[in-house]
């Protein structure tokens, strides 16, 4: 199974890569919501992230031929829609947003405001993280990159990159009062 996947991405890449223009729609269809997602965790604004993924596509079409590797596919494009997010936070200097979901508290008679008190907090927490910090958590959690994925992104040993995801999770945990 994983093989017949692995064939169907090289495919994709190569006809892509070759200019065929439906196969890199496949491409996009595939994967956008999960660069979105991601780029909406660390920027925590939805306009940003937004940006971010347009401006990852325009790069992933221009630099398709530079992936060594077909299967790392999906770790290479959120990882260019992450740091275009990043550079956009830099030049729009901004804050993240902390947003609130008011759809999370919504009850058959109505919103219920203790319904979303969890998620408040955690929203809280996060946005007391940096960027990449949150970025590693949504690649993580969101997105379901393994440790392997993972250091591949951002540069360190699996082990390593576990252990870094041990630290910002417990950071998380002292955030919220969950010691």
């Amino acid at each position: 199974m994983a093989r017949t996947v692995d064939t169907e991405i090289t495919g994709a890449v190569a006809s892509a890569v070759a200019g065929d223009d439906l196969a890199f729609e496949r491409i996009v269809a595939a994967h956008h919501e999960d660069m979105r997602r991601v780029c909406v965790v660390m920027c925590h604004d939805d306009e940003i992230a937004d940006e971010a993924v347009q401006s990852a596509w325009a790069i992933a079409w221009r630099k398709l031929h530079t992936l060594h590797d077909p299967t790392r596919l999906r770790p290479w494009l959120i990882s260019v829609a992450l740091n275009e997010a990043r550079q956009l936070l830099r030049k729009n200097d901004r804050r993240p947003q902390q947003g609130f979901d008011g759809d999370s508290g919504r009850v058959a008679g109505g919103f219920d405001p203790a319904a979303c008190t969890d998620s408040i907090d955690l929203r809280r927490a996060l946005a007391h993280l940096d960027p990449d910090e949150r970025a590693l958590l949504a690649m993580r959690y969101i997105a379901g990159f393994d440790a392997t994925e993972l250091s591949t992104v951002i540069g360190l040993s699996p082990s390593g990159t576990r252990n870094r995801l041990e630290r910002l999770l417990a950071k998380l945990r002292q955030e919220l009062g969950d010691d």
